[in-house]
């Protein structure tokens, strides 16, 4: 843990929080959404696991969600 003093006259340093865009939101939900669809079909065994990954793979290229990286 990082801990600043601030003095008088001198402003804090900025964070780097990610702020999402109205679209990019719209994205994150629509990917999770996806998934969560294409999950159901595999358990219920109308697709095979080679499916769900190949999909899973598409999804998250037609998507881009900001954290894809922990997807697969």
């Amino acid at each position: 843990m990082q801990i600043t003093k601030l003095e008088e006259g001198i402003s804090a340093p900025k964070s780097n929080i990610k702020v999402f865009t109205k679209e990019e939101l719209q994205q994150e939900f629509d990917f999770i959404l996806a998934e969560k669809i294409v999950r159901k079909m595999a358990k219920k065994g109308l697709i095979s696991d080679d499916e769900l990954h190949k999909i899973s793979e598409k999804n998250r290229l037609i998507f881009s969600p900001y954290l894809s990286e922990i997807y697969k």
